[in-house]
């Protein structure tokens, strides 16, 4: 693999202080979940911008969450079409292989996605409309989302987008056979939960209320 190249000085400094410390401190327990395997409690869907941390955000230790990121946190609609489906694929191991309790859509403020959705659905983002573009074509996920939007500027509705990518996600989960019986049969549950980076705020979908709340 001729393009490759080694890894950068600074990452394997931080390795080295990891494992001198972190790993070396709870060696036992590494050991543990690499005999044992992973028994997660819950499946996190959240987004690959690198503001969000999902473990730091609820203090979980390894092997405590199952962990897919993805542009804008999206779940697509079920669809078996023989093709390659990143996401769908997370999903499904999560539910019938490691039979987690939960799955938690976290969506979080200023999205770099959920701009592009908004951009490109306001037709102002024309290079997000090509077929080429892998994060159009991606983003057409939440054009429901967009067409739920109530009146108003635009960082209002910005916003509004940020937490209709977390509903059009957890709709979307619905659609998948093995996801809708496990829900039915109460032995698994779907949270979505929204987080405000400059503030540090996390707010939880009440469906009663239709709203997001803090907690």
């Amino acid at each position: 693999m001729k393009y490759a190249r080694p890894l950068p000085a600074y990452l394997i400094s931080r390795f080295h202080g990891w494992r001198a410390t972190t790993y070396s401190e709870n060696a036992a327990w590494y050991r543990r979940l690499a005999e044992d395997g992973q028994h997660p409690r819950a499946m996190v869907i959240s987004c690959c911008d690198s503001r969000v941390h999902v473990t730091s955000l609820f203090g979980a230790d390894q092997g405590e969450f199952f962990i897919h990121r993805n542009v804008a946190n999206l779940v697509p609609p079920f669809q078996p079409d023989g093709a390659n489906h990143g996401t769908s694929a997370a999903v499904e191991y999560a539910v019938t292989a490691l039979k987690v309790a939960h799955v938690i859509v976290l969506g979080h403020s200023s999205c770099g996605g959920v701009q592009g959705c908004y951009d490109m659905c306001s037709g102002n983002a024309p290079a997000l409309e090509e077929k080429s573009s892998f994060v159009g074509r991606w983003m057409d996920i939440l054009r429901p989302g967009y067409e739920r939007l109530p009146a108003g500027d635009d960082a209002t509705r910005i916003a509004a987008l940020e937490k209709e990518a977390v509903l059009v996600s957890l709709e979307n989960l619905m659609t998948f056979p093995f996801v809708k019986s496990a829900v039915e049969e109460g032995m698994l549950s779907l949270h979505g939960v929204w987080n405000h980076i400059g503030d540090g705020v996390l707010k939880a979908y009440d469906p009663e209320s239709g709203e997001f709340r803090a907690v």
